[in-house]
């Protein structure tokens, strides 16, 4: 089949899933339509103790949402006496936003439900589509970025509309668009102008726009700062990371570095030392997986102790974090039970974890049960030998080789149909 059947599938499933969601949101909405005026007006008197239960009740009932967003979205809004979120969901749909819209608008900036309608959000929304935005681009955009509405005065408002609008348009494209977004007409200091500037130095370098996006939606304070960003983004070019190819790990070290003092940075390597690592093994770990450093120093001394329990040497544990540095984010209880189950009940020696400590990572219900139920009928009836194949040969590869390798050679096919059975539903008796 070609790339472009396959893309064309997966997009008629993406836009059908859409579709599906949207309609579901909008029978919630209509299902519990009569629920509007009721819970507003029972915001207003309610005390301040029975608040978030007020809150959360109206976006459950009345926006569908589940109770756990609910909830969590209530702790950041309080429905004050002057406050009328019915006329604020109303003027949204007003202006052309779906059902859909207006949740992704409450989730991304739930104070918007505070908001007066027709003083605040309503003249914002007039004179965006004065400056020709059209309700297509306005809806997708401020659905996108809701926080625009922020923007207290006409001029940084439409700055940052038409800054978000670019790298909207950009990221459906994947395009890398250049910029010069005026920022310093924004208030200086100001969150948006510091997301302006910071990231249009990011796309300066390439970064793509997918990642731009979705730092341009996050609330973390990388984006947000302007010399400590300036700094942490200095150290990561300076270490080798390339934002248009190492990108993720390039967001992940800028992520750390902007998050860690250097007083906390020497100590975690020093640490490493003592441990046996040398320091430039410290940040070829790093540049592999920048979450290495993120590691305490207690949850590192636990890891080499869960480990060393397990028989392996404090060297071996040094070579098993250098081919897998995630291991250090495993818990105790996880590595134990895979350890076991491997060494225990598959015979394989230590030496092949410490060989390829991927294996560690790998799910146990998903992959590692599942295949070796069929190497141990296999060795049962005597059609592997009298060794167990190496754990490269069983676990690393995907299902599909895995089947062809070790099920579907065979002849017999009831033997295929009953490693097929011991593969998907569960263990053998041995």
């Amino acid at each position: 089949m070609s790339s472009s059947l396959i893309l064309h599938g997966r997009r008629r499933l993406f836009f059908e899933f859409q579709k599906w969601r949207n309609s579901r949101f909008a029978v919630n909405i209509v299902k519990n339509a009569s629920a509007f005026s009721s819970a507003s007006a029972s915001a207003a008197t309610l005390s301040r103790k029975g608040h978030n239960f007020t809150v959360s009740t109206y976006l459950v009932e009345s926006l569908g949402f589940t109770t756990k967003l609910a909830e969590s979205i209530s702790r950041k809004v309080n429905f004050k006496d002057k406050g009328d979120p019915d006329s604020v969901l109303d003027l949204f749909r007003t202006h052309g936003f779906t059902d859909s819209q207006i949740s992704s608008i409450i989730r991304g900036y739930p104070q918007v439900l505070n908001a007066d309608s027709e003083t605040c959000l309503a003249p914002k929304l007039q004179f965006l589509k004065s400056r020709g935005a059209s309700t297509s681009e306005l809806t997708e955009v401020l659905s996108k970025v809701p926080k625009i509405l922020v923007s207290k005065k006409d001029k940084a408002l439409s700055i940052y509309y038409d800054f978000v609008k670019d790298i909207v348009e950009a990221d459906k494209s994947y395009k890398f668009k250049k910029l010069s977004p005026s920022s310093s007409l924004l208030p200086q200091g100001s969150k948006q102008e510091n997301k302006m500037r910071n990231l249009s130095v990011l796309r300066e370098l390439g970064m793509p726009q997918n990642l731009l996006f979705s730092l341009l939606t996050s609330n973390v304070q990388l984006v947000s700062g302007k010399d400590k960003f300036e700094e942490s983004l200095k150290k990561v070019l300076e270490m080798g990371f390339d934002p248009t190819t190492t990108t993720r790990r390039f967001v992940e070290a800028l992520h750390l570095l902007y998050g860690l003092s250097d007083k906390t940075i020497k100590a975690r390597v020093k640490v490493c030392k003592r441990l046996g690592f040398a320091a430039e093994d410290v940040w070829t770990i790093f540049k592999k997986w920048p979450s290495f450093l993120a590691n305490s120093d207690k949850n590192i001394a636990d890891s080499v102790e869960t480990f060393i329990a397990l028989g392996f040497s404090r060297d071996e544990f040094v070579v098993i974090v250098k081919r897998f540095p995630q291991c250090l984010g495993l818990s105790a209880e996880l590595v134990k039970k895979k350890t076991e189950f491997l060494v225990e009940e598959m015979d394989w020696p230590l030496k092949a974890l410490v060989s390829n400590p991927v294996v560690l990572g790998l799910s146990m219900e998903k992959r590692i049960v599942p295949r070796c139920n069929v190497i141990k009928a296999l060795m049962t009836k005597g059609l592997l030998g009298s060794e167990f194949p190496p754990v490269s040969s069983v676990l690393y590869c995907t299902n599909g080789m895995f089947l062809e390798r070790y099920v579907m050679k065979h002849d017999d096919e009831q033997l295929v149909a009953e490693l097929m059975a011991i593969f998907t539903r569960g263990p053998v008796s041995t």
